[in-house]
């Protein structure tokens, strides 16, 4: 990036901030979804949720389907696409 073009964006550097920030957090908040001792951790509340009759059958046998489902699944790459995130810079 060249001098006078970036003096020209900087004002937009508190949005490019913003938008690093939420990548950051997006990417964790995958992450930490598809961690399998979190996975697990959620599934034995469910289960003491049950036990202790705050939840029906129902919402467990949904709230399971679905976070097995995120066990079985592999999860995506948490590291960023280089080139995409490299353009998207250019590009602001």
């Amino acid at each position: 990036m060249g001098i006078v073009s970036g003096l020209l964006l900087l004002p937009l550097a508190p949005v490019r901030g913003t938008a690093w920030i939420s990548d950051h957090l997006l990417q964790e908040a995958r992450r930490q979804a598809h961690d399998p001792r979190v996975v697990q951790a959620r599934l034995a509340a469910l289960n003491r949720a049950l036990d202790e009759g705050a939840i029906d059958e129902a919402a467990f046998e949904r709230e399971e389907e679905r976070l097995l489902t995120l066990l079985e699944r592999p999860a995506r790459s948490t590291r960023p696409a280089t080139t995409t995130n490299q353009a998207r810079r250019r590009h602001l």
